[in-house]
């Protein structure tokens, strides 16, 4: 006798058999009880979750021989039932509607529907698959599907009802067949595996049920295909070593590298997942999985009904997950996701996913434009990597910074001993401090400038002394833009101004007077830079650590206007 797998073996009879579906069949039992069975259903969901299934056992339950009417409870043994159950019925006509799709089907449907059944109430048809039909042949079926005779009853089932039209929708009784959740799943396989007398770890009923995904029959049809194997007892290693499936231990080893920052194991562990055979999109898809039950873990808990793990599972990624945080995790996620889209078009797939998994194990040691410029901001410390990973090591640049300034700049007096000294700034007014002593010798002043004050002229050359009242100067600017700039600067150009005076003072700016004859005339916008303002440019910090971070050149140096905001 031939073999019957499994999904076939162990098919729901019943109302009462149907898995994962109670509120449907629910529904069914009631309407036939009161008799209110509709003349049309339409029956949708994912594959494998019992829509043909529950199809069969409402044509059973109207058409069973042994009841005097149709009955909640077929008694599965009259000529009727048993026909049903093999798909061989003369009034029960199941029609696959991918490969009868046209017209021609649906009028040679239209003109047999008028004729009585055979030797049942009722001329059942049930067409898979219904979102195949053309427009044409759903256009055909609208009117007998309005007004049908009262001996036919229409059953359609389907996976994408939104390709349905929705004249054809608004004739029938829509009910959505919902993916199956896996606790039910694991009973019903480990009561079939009980039937058959199988010996099981634990584990691997529910390493099925999660890839079934939702699927009764795919569970079954994986079963299956474990139990063929003949070995005995069936364990998660068979399924993984059968199935192709790449190791949740290895892919586990992967992201615990990856957190720890180890380029070399990280390689290590995926030409080790390669070798069993796994293909670089697989390795993906694994890591998409177990990234999100890790998210799942920091976001809800540890117990989150959402999670579809074993206990040692939990422990495992749960320590995994102490190493990431939340938006890393969701970073890395659609990272992958992206990247197993490019991988399928890639000639060189390997390289690409080494690549990617090494940037996300060494995401400290890349930075964004928005990382630079906080950094920038931040006088020069860590800037937090990427984001990928929490608890960085602290970089060189913030060991450096330690000894720095609020903006990042040694203060006075204060000196990196791996930094050879810089030359101390000296006073140039030796006479009392008056607002004309400042006007006459305010470019000897600037150009005294030296070490951390260095850059300062060349702001300060677009601002005239304009007022001093006691030890506070006021500076006169001629747009707001030097104003605004001025505010970052404040802290350096008081001291650099109190050094080279001899007098503490107090510096403050406002809109240039309308006699500031002092000021130079702000060039025009697009001017090419003399070759001191192009050298001082080059040597600005934040350049420096843009051309450092990005590994750029500088191609051309613009001036543009002063009093243009900028945004940052």
């Amino acid at each position: 006798m031939a073999y019957t797998v499994l999904a076939r073996r162990y098919r729901s009879q019943t109302f009462d058999d149907v898995v994962g579906q109670d509120a449907v069949a629910q529904t069914l039992k009631n309407a036939i009880k009161k008799d209110k069975v509709a003349h049309a259903y339409l029956f949708s969901g994912t594959r494998g979750v019992g829509k043909t299934t529950m199809a069969r056992i409402l044509a059973k339950s109207l058409n069973c021989l042994n009841a005097d009417e149709p009955t909640a409870e077929p008694c599965c043994e009259c000529d009727s039932c048993v026909a049903i159950n093999t798909g061989e019925d003369i009034d029960v006509i199941e029609i696959d509607g991918a490969s009868n799709r046209g017209i021609e089907n649906i009028r040679e449907l239209r003109q047999n529907a008028i004729y009585r059944p055979a030797r049942s109430r009722f001329k059942i048809y049930i067409i898979d698959e219904v979102h195949m039909l053309t427009v044409d042949a759903f256009n055909a079926l609208l009117k007998i599907l309005e007004e049908p005779p009262a001996h036919v009853k229409f059953i359609f089932a389907t996976t994408e009802p939104n390709k349905v039209l929705p004249t054809i929708q608004s004739r029938c009784q829509r009910f959505d067949f919902s993916s199956i959740n896996p606790e039910t799943i694991c009973a019903q396989l480990k009561k079939i595996l009980q039937n058959e007398g199988i010996k099981y770890e634990d584990e691997l009923v529910l390493h099925v049920a999660r890839l079934a995904n939702g699927s009764m029959r795919d569970a079954l049809s994986l079963l299956d295909q474990l139990i063929s194997a003949g070995v005995e007892p069936l364990t998660v290693e068979l399924l993984e070593e059968f199935l192709g499936e790449p190791s949740r231990e290895q892919v586990a080893q992967l992201i615990g590298y990856i957190g720890d920052s180890e380029a070399a194991a990280v390689l290590q562990a995926i030409e080790s997942l390669i070798k069993t055979g796994q293909t670089p999109i697989l390795i993906v898809d694994s890591l998409i999985d177990q990234m999100r039950d890790m998210m799942v873990l920091k976001a809800a808990s540890k117990e989150s009904d959402l999670l579809i793990l074993t206990p040692s599972e939990r422990d495992t990624l749960s320590k995994l997950s102490e190493k990431f945080d939340i938006p890393g995790l969701i970073y890395n996620i659609t990272a992958l996701e992206k990247l197993r889209w490019t991988i399928k078009n890639s000639e060189t797939p390997r390289a690409l996913l080494e690549a990617s998994i090494l940037r996300f194990a060494l995401s400290e040691h890349f930075l964004g434009v928005e990382q630079l410029l906080a950094k920038i901001q931040s006088g020069g410390g860590n800037a937090g990597g990427a984001g990928l990973k929490k608890n960085f090591p602290p970089s060189l640049d913030a060991k450096k910074s330690a000894s720095a300034g609020p903006t990042g700049v040694p203060q006075p007096g204060q000196q990196n001993s791996s930094e050879p000294a810089q030359p101390q700034q000296q006073q140039v007014l030796n006479g009392p401090v008056t607002l004309e002593s400042l006007k006459d010798n305010w470019t000897a002043i600037l150009d005294s400038a030296v070490g951390p004050y260095a850059k300062l002229p060349g702001f300060l050359k677009q601002t005239v002394p304009q007022e001093l009242a006691g030890n506070t100067l006021t500076l006169g600017a001629a747009t707001s833009f030097v104003m605004k700039r001025f505010e970052s600067l404040h802290g350096r150009i008081e001291e650099f101004l109190s050094a080279a005076t001899g007098q503490k003072l107090i510096v403050k700016i406002e809109k240039a007077k309308a006699s500031g004859k002092h000021i130079p005339k702000p060039q025009s916008p697009g001017s090419k830079l003399s070759a001191e303002e192009r050298d001082e440019a080059e040597k600005d910090p934040a350049v420096k650590l843009l051309r450092n971070g990005l590994d750029a050149n500088i191609a051309m140096i613009e001036r543009v206007p002063q009093d243009q905001n900028r945004s940052a």
